[in-house]
């Protein structure tokens, strides 16, 4: 099997950023860039945010929810909405889509991990099926979250042998602050830790900090990691093949 590639996209990516909605000119661009990649041959497993930002319209909300019920509630219908939408614009290139939902739990002990690597396992050898992943947050308490899709990500990379990790976000990656261009590559996380804000998109769960962090478990895991802008998915082959513009986060060991 081809080497594997883990794609990441977050909130801020996928929606809008007036209210949250899904944003499906967006979509359309990343599903185009994702089937591109799957049409060259590559494999890949998809973790896509946006579940309670899509479902905050039906509830007719216009910011993230405090509290947990209505949390739940929101990720309840904005994942259905969520699988709906990618299930529709996938189709379009003849890809079918699973759909994998998450809780820490289910990675917490060798057994359950065994079975959702099992799944993979059958998933992945369908050239034509892209599993899509996400937390379970219609069920997920604070005792069950990985803590954000970054760690999630991280975590199911490492599970399923995935020999990569692309982290797209808003940006073209991390930004030196000092001269406000692009780091091509960074060697030590936690230097690069004292240079980021902590700030977040309104409908976002994660920042650069989390990012980062979920990225010093990769490295140390042997995984090879990008972070690269969302709103460009056009540049995903370039980043897989060794160029683009992202900043890349070379493997430990």
């Amino acid at each position: 099997m081809p080497s594997l590639t883990l794609l990441k996209a977050g909130t801020g990516v996928l929606t809008k950023d007036n209210d949250g909605t899904l944003d499906r000119a967006a979509l359309v661009h990343l599903v185009t860039g994702i089937a591109g990649l799957i049409d060259a041959g590559h494999r890949c497993l998809f973790v896509s945010s946006g579940a309670v930002g899509s479902g905050l319209a039906a509830f007719g909300l216009t910011d993230y929810p405090q509290d947990t019920a209505t949390r739940q509630a929101c990720a309840a219908v904005g994942q259905a909405n969520l699988m709906q939408t990618y299930s529709s614009l996938f189709a379009n290139f003849d890809i079918t889509v699973a759909q994998v939902l998450l809780t820490a739990t289910d990675l917490g002990t060798p057994e359950r991990a065994r079975y959702v690597s099992d799944t993979f396992r059958r998933l992945l050898a369908e050239p034509r099926i892209l599993p899509i992943i996400n937390e379970n947050d219609s069920v997920a308490v604070e005792e069950l979250k990985f803590g954000d899709n970054d760690m999630l990500s991280v975590q199911v990379a490492k599970l399923a042998g995935a020999s990569r990790v692309i982290l797209l976000s808003g940006v073209d990656g991390l930004i030196d602050p000092a001269t406000n261009t692009l780091i091509p590559e960074v060697a030590d996380i936690d230097a690069a830790l004292g240079h980021v804000r902590g700030d977040r998109g309104r409908f976002s769960m994660g920042g650069m900090a989390s990012k980062l962090a979920a990225i010093k478990f990769a490295v140390a895991a042997g995984i090879e990691t990008h972070i690269a802008h969302g709103r460009h998915p056009e540049r995903l082959a370039a980043i897989i093949t060794g160029g683009g513009i992202s900043t890349r986060f070379p493997p430990l060991g």
